[in-house]
């Protein structure tokens, strides 16, 4: 058998001095290294030219003058934060850097002097997934002292899990364990950001300023973010859209267990240039029977006047339009609590038990504390104890260049019951209510954490079971659009594949047209065993291994609390068992596809 050099072979892409030192870079490299170095140079080659052109970090030190503003965001919600931070240091004299966690090195933050870190929590008290590598260096042996720095916590989270902003206290302990001085206390901010008033940036950015030298102010950004704005109100999704409804078409069978289904809207594209991973917030009022039946457990009438936001109003109309009512969180049974008569809510709260308070707040709404509770509140003191009513984000599920002037959404509709009476859900059953012609506003949420590669050939593997589908569907329908090359892989799971196999003339369109490559179900109640994704992720273990190693991105949407982390486990075992790595290393090999863009995921 001949040898042929790579140095005589014509026309390769690669000078003969630029193939040395390529080969002097892998020798003695193991196959399981050369596979994965050979994925991390197609994941460069996938990732957009443009990236080339984005500001990074400064060379000088980070120190001495710097405020480093580091954000860790699921959503977007600390970013804007973190943006408005930066916005209003200059004019507080105080330098500073705005810096994703996905960006950071952590080692070097031994070197970081002055540090306002933003960070959110997201399912079962999890980081985000660009705060991950910053949780494992926190309470891993060889974490730098801290001596040096300042630092001060903003926690994102929302009240209705039972680990509420434990991301923000469990690296803020973090922070203190290596030495670090807190100069702020820690802020938490339920739900939206509005806890961050402009009064606390002010006073925050004044102590950093009494803490640092003085030098000309400079702020320098890490990434391509848009002017950050100078006020919180500024700061929420800005892009608010009438939109049209055009279709409301129910997906699932009569027979299915739930009900999803697919909308389409008309709106004017060209003032919202969504991008397929983007998101459309809902703002919908209330069920009507979940309001009439507050008011007739309390005999309120419905004109009793509250004050809610300084002004004056009707209790029917702040139970309908103002105050989150169906979705119930800790701080409201405190509250409820603390007016004494239920015994069993308050053993709950004091047994620290999570799983059992988490439980609890899935399965209840507001009205059912109300029920259960001998002692109720007046009008004013239940206005008092909510919390704002917040808009409900939904994954786009469509793509501009293949519907132009339309968005849709896959809503699966919340519909459930106690004690024979129903307990539905706000916006998802609004949504599901609506009719053709019907005028509605949503609001556009960017998501730039959850992006196709640029690179038109580049491979992808996407895992969404049920409406986790919803951003994937854009996917395909994006490389379509573009004529991409890519090969597409899509794994998606559901209970019945007669009752609930969402998109299924699509796909299989896809998959005569090209467009997608292989598609791998499991319908967990079709067999005598149940089977889920990372279930089929397994026995294609081999295949998922080869797809990385030659470049793929992964993709996971959907479910937080149980899926993603049951893909994330399968991910780590497929790595470990076809790489030969041991748990350590996989979990590396995952750290690294994010930090390259190669592991995004959109959970909730």
């Amino acid at each position: 058998m001949s040898t042929v050099s790579l140095l005589d072979t014509p026309s390769l892409p690669l000078s003969n001095d630029q193939l040395t030192h390529l080969a002097a870079a892998t020798a003695g490299l193991s196959p399981s290294a050369l596979l994965w170095a050979s994925g991390y140079l197609a994941g460069l080659a996938g990732r957009p030219q443009a990236a080339a052109l984005e500001i990074r970090t400064p060379p000088v030190a980070p120190a001495q003058a710097t405020l480093t503003v580091l954000y860790g965001s699921q959503t977007g919600s600390g970013r804007r934060l973190a943006e408005l931070v930066i916005a209003a240091s200059s004019a507080a004299g105080v330098a500073a850097r705005l810096v994703s966690l996905a960006d950071f090195n952590v080692r070097t933050l031994k070197q970081e002097r002055a540090v306002v870190l933003v960070v959110s929590t997201h399912g079962d008290g999890d980081p985000p997934d660009d705060a991950l590598a910053l949780a494992r260096y926190l309470v891993s042996p060889q974490a730098a002292r801290l001596d040096q720095l300042t630092y001060t916590v903003v926690a994102l989270g929302d009240s209705s899990y039972p680990l509420f902003c434990q991301t923000g206290r469990d690296f803020d302990a973090g922070l203190a364990a290596l030495g670090a001085q807190r100069c702020v206390p820690r802020l938490e901010c339920d739900v939206d950001i509005a806890a961050a008033t402009p009064a606390w940036v002010a006073t925050t950015l004044a102590t950093f300023a009494a803490l640092l030298p003085t030098p000309a102010p400079r702020i320098s950004l890490v990434e391509n973010v848009p002017p950050a704005a100078p006020t919180l109100a500024q700061t929420a999704p800005s892009v608010r859209l009438d939109a049209t409804l055009l279709l409301n078409q129910c997906l699932s069978g009569r027979r299915s267990s739930k009900q999803v289904r697919h909308l389409e809207f008309s709106l004017d594209t060209a003032r919202c240039a969504y991008e397929p991973g983007d998101s459309m917030a809902v703002r919908a009022p209330n069920p009507a029977c979940i309001v009439a039946e507050i008011l007739h457990l309390n005999d309120w009438a419905p004109t009793t006047p509250v004050t809610l936001g300084g002004r004056i109003s009707s209790l029917e109309e702040a139970l309908r339009d103002e105050l989150e009512i169906t979705q119930l969180s800790r701080p409201v049974l405190v509250a409820l609590a603390a007016l004494g008569g239920n015994t069993s809510l308050t053993e709950l709260l004091e047994s620290h038990d999570h799983a059992a308070l988490g439980r609890y707040l899935q399965a209840h709404q507001v009205v059912d504390v109300l029920r259960e509770s001998a002692v109720a509140p007046t009008a004013q003191q239940l206005v008092d104890l909510c919390r704002p009513l917040a808009a409900r984000a939904y994954s786009i599920a469509s793509s501009r260049l293949a519907t132009p002037d339309e968005v849709h959404l896959t809503v699966a509709v919340v519909a459930g019951e106690r004690d024979s009476r129903p307990r539905p859900g706000c916006a998802s059953s609004y949504l599901a209510g609506l009719t053709p012609g019907a005028e509605l506003s949503l609001h556009l949420e960017r998501n730039p954490a959850f992006r196709l590669p640029r690179a038109s050939d580049a491979p992808v593997i996407m895992i969404g079971p049920g409406t986790g589908v919803a951003p994937l569907r854009a996917f395909l329908e994006e490389r379509a659009a573009q004529g991409a090359t890519g090969r597409n892989w899509l794994f998606f799971g559901e209970r019945t594949q007669r009752e609930d196999f969402l998109y299924q003339t699509e796909w299989q369109r896809h998959l005569r047209q090209g467009t997608l490559t292989r598609l791998e179900l499991a319908f967990s109640r079709d067999g005598a065993q149940k089977v889920y994704v990372q279930d089929r992720l397994r026995a294609c273990a081999a295949e998922v291994y080869d797809w990385l190693a030659q470049g793929a991105s992964l993709y996971v949407c959907g479910d937080a609390q149980r899926m993603a982390k049951d893909v994330h486990a399968a991910l780590l075992n497929i790595i470990a068992t076809q790489g030969g790595l041991d748990p350590e290393a996989a979990e590396d090999f995952l750290v690294s596809l994010r930090q390259q863009g190669r592991y995004q995921r959109d959970i909730y």
